[in-house]
């Protein structure tokens, strides 16, 4: 639904570079979850290199794996800006923890070969 909101309304972006950068830089940011998603679940080396080209981009982006806890208080019909910040730098947390986890990850499988 996001890209799909980029693309149909891309034109209608604020016209500051920052938005121009972030709007451009959505699509590949999907097709390197997508596929690096794919080369991990396949132990493959090059999903792990792809983890770590997506993983500063994740944080600028705010692409991240557990985005979905900032919805939280929304689902609960909490609609204050209370949890927000806290919810993002829990988001912002877990990443820099799967990003650990990934290192053991790779370390781990090149040992075994």
């Amino acid at each position: 639904m996001q890209l799909w909101q980029i693309a149909t309304h891309f034109n209608k972006q604020p016209d500051q570079l920052s938005a121009k950068i972030s709007a451009i830089l959505m699509f590949p940011m999907f097709i390197l979850v997508l596929w690096g998603a794919y080369g991990q679940f396949r132990l493959q080396k090059f999903g792990f290199i792809l983890y770590y080209i997506q993983f500063p981009l994740r944080l600028y982006l705010w692409v991240f794996s557990v985005g979905f806890i900032t919805l939280l208080p929304e689902a609960l019909s909490y609609y204050g800006d209370k949890w927000f910040g806290v919810l993002l730098k829990v988001c912002i947390m877990f990443e820099f923890v799967r990003l650990y986890l990934t290192i053991r990850g790779q370390v781990k499988l090149k040992d075994l070969q």
